[in-house]
């Protein structure tokens, strides 16, 4: 069970992994140096938990305890429990969520685990908006999508913010990092995979017509503001896109990935 400690100094150095959630370079840093990551709101902080990810601490306002008893029951972690006026003197920002937990990151898995028995998975290159990410995955694990796939450079899904706009499905739906970007789209094809490039490219035909006859897919989601590569676009087998009504040439990345999502899994 957890030990309950009152905490009442901002500067206690027990609450250094909660330090400063607003300085993104900050806490990729110390994140990294750590290996943790950290969950917000009673939901999410749940559903790390019971996605196995140890919890290293927990900083909570009182009137949160009971809500996450039995969290708090399945493990010795440090419960930290301080004012809402301390948590945000310490956060940088106002914790109405009133519950944070810091975890253990787990080492990636291997693409080939991510990809076994898969039908349909998501790939995203350099997508840099911790939201954009959080919210792709939250699609793809709403659609009955099987895995995600990550560029190197692509946003952190296990960063705080990814984490609370998916809604804690980054704990359920599998994904993790390519190792090589520029072999990334022929190894999928290698694989069994059909990869299908969202793009305002001329050749990319509606996305309903691009996976009619396609049993395990791969949609390929771009930046945010230059889509994919010319790379990416190239090596992918397809290239679809979401036709448009007039005068709008694209949606955001996540509300793309959305419908791209339903249209696939209609096939």
């Amino acid at each position: 069970m957890a030990t309950l400690v009152d905490v009442t100094d901002a500067a206690d150095p027990r609450l250094a992994d909660y330090r400063d959630l607003r300085d993104v370079q900050l806490r990729k840093h110390l994140e990294a140096e750590h290996g943790l990551f950290l969950a917000e709101g009673e939901k999410v902080v749940r559903r790390a938990v019971e996605a196995g990810h140890e919890p290293r601490s927990f900083l909570m306002a009182p009137r949160w305890i009971d809500g996450l008893a039995d969290v708090l029951d399945r493990t010795d972690a440090p419960c930290y429990v301080v004012s809402e006026d301390l948590a945000e003197q310490v956060t940088g920002f106002h914790v109405h969520r009133g519950a944070l937990a810091s975890l253990q990151r787990r080492p990636l898995p291997a693409v080939a685990d991510v990809l076994a028995g898969a039908r349909s998975v998501l790939v995203l290159e350099d997508i840099v908006d911790h939201t954009n990410v959080g919210a792709i995955i939250r699609c793809g694990a709403a659609l009955d999508f099987d895995a995600v796939l990550l560029a190197p450079r692509c946003a952190d899904p296990l960063y705080r913010r990814a984490i609370k706009v998916a809604m804690g499905s980054v704990f359920t739906l599998p994904w993790t990092r390519v190792p090589d970007w520029r072999a990334a789209l022929p190894d999928l094809s290698a694989a069994g995979f059909t990869t299908l490039a969202l793009t305002l490219a001329e050749d990319a035909v509606p996305i309903e017509e691009a996976v009619a006859d396609v049993d395990r897919v791969a949609l390929v989601l771009g930046s945010e503001g230059h889509g994919l590569s010319s790379h990416w676009e190239r090596s992918a087998d397809r290239r679809a896109v979401i036709p448009m009504a007039a005068g709008v040439d694209s949606l955001n990345v996540a509300a793309a990935t959305a419908i791209a999502c339903y249209v696939t899994q209609q096939r």
